[in-house]
């Protein structure tokens, strides 16, 4: 398939992005990143591809299927190209950056590429962008990413969101207090829990016991608004290190609601999904009439990359720009005008005065400039709209 009929034809899942949409995307991922410098986030940039030992070491492991592999000539290793960037910035702050006095903010932007898309994403190759920020344990901490993530969000003109905040590490905690194997019918409880199957989790009560089914259920039943799902889980009969954790929601859920009191919060006390490394509270971001999730976060434990032991805690957001551009309005093409080349000097004046300027090589005329794309044209003496007349 070489000739000139397939010369356009891309794998399943790419795409080429083109005017006025590739510039739109650039500007939004500009305007992200200027959103999270001001709260004191500092750019890096990782490689796209790494070693593979080291890109799906520890929490990397994630990712495995749906890592690209490929060998490197040069060093006769396995190399792997990033599925997500999120361990890469741990990396980097555990290695290059590791003498720097924590707590460190760091924030990044990049494309990633996947073995396979999913329902909600088909794309395999899209734009990330985000923060982390490592070396704290307050509360305080995660509600800073997500209030810096919801307004950057918010000054773009994403409209009605909401944040649904959880904790994946509940489930587990229940389930190693009270002796149940996850290998086992837990299986069938974390499923049933993530499809929100309450007839299934009284299915179990036989394998689980009615108290350890009923608490299920009641979780299942603070799934919902911010307020009332805290109130439920606040009577549960919890392990005391759930309780601990349940206490940390809390007090992000109050810092939340005392500086930004207009933002959607609900929580989700038993999705698991696409959490499998974080140890603490996370938080995934919604639009209204936008399908899928915008971006998502939380908290997890940086690990050394170099061999060792150590271990910080971080909490961090990645951004998705494919789903960020579907809830903003359709970008329209910024004024150009049309200047004639017999005009020297005229097209040097208007850049300055901010105009994005198409200088003809003859002397073009108005037909000329609605070829070349543009809203305007020089007409000797001055910038004129070009009209369909």
């Amino acid at each position: 398939m070489t000739d000139d009929t397939h010369r356009g034809l891309l794998p399943t899942g790419l795409a080429d992005i083109l005017p006025p949409e590739a510039e739109f995307e650039a500007r939004v991922t500009e305007s992200l990143m200027a959103s999270f410098a001001s709260y004191g986030y500092e750019r890096v940039k990782p490689p796209l591809i790494e070693f593979e030992e080291i890109l799906l070491s520890g929490s990397g492991s994630t990712t495995a299927k749906q890592t690209f592999r490929m060998m490197d000539p040069i060093s006769q290793r396995m190399l792997g190209v990033r599925a997500d960037m999120t361990l890469q910035i741990a990396r980097i702050a555990s290695t290059r950056l590791g003498d720097v006095p924590r707590p460190i903010r760091l924030s990044y932007a990049g494309q990633v590429l996947r073995v396979k898309g999913s329902d909600l994403r088909p794309k395999r190759q899209f734009g990330q962008i985000g923060a982390e920020l490592i070396g704290s344990l307050s509360p305080q901490a995660d509600a800073e990413v997500v209030l810096m993530a919801a307004e950057a969000l918010t000054d773009l003109g994403v409209p009605n969101l909401s944040v649904d905040l959880g904790l994946p590490t509940l489930v587990t905690a229940i389930c190693s207090a009270r002796e149940i194997d996850l290998s086992a019918e837990g299986s069938n409880l974390r499923a049933s829990l993530n499809q929100k199957d309450a007839p299934a989790i009284e299915a179990l009560s036989e394998k689980l016991g009615d108290e350890t089914s009923a608490l299920f259920g009641t979780l299942l039943k603070a799934v919902g608004p911010a307020d009332k799902a805290l109130a439920i889980l606040q009577k549960c009969p919890l392990p005391e290190n759930a309780k601990a954790e349940l206490a940390n929601l809390a007090a992000v859920i109050e810092c939340l609601k005392d500086r930004a009191p207009n933002l959607t919060l609900t929580i989700d006390p038993v999705e698991t999904r696409g959490y499998e490394y974080h140890t603490g509270v996370t938080f995934t971001f919604f639009a209204l009439d936008v399908r899928g999730e915008i971006g998502r976060g939380g908290r997890y434990l940086a690990e050394d990359t170099n061999g060792g032991d150590s271990e910080e805690t971080a909490t961090g957001v990645s951004l998705f720009i494919d789903t960020i551009l579907r809830a903003l309005p359709d970008p329209t093409q910024p004024d150009r005008v049309y200047v004639p080349a017999s005009t020297p000097g005229v097209a040097q004046k208007l850049r300055q005065e901010d105009w994005i300027v198409v200088e003809s090589f003859d002397d073009g005329d108005m037909e000329q400039a609605k070829l070349a794309g543009c809203s305007h044209y020089w007409d000797g003496s001055q910038v004129t709209p070009v009209t369909n007349s």
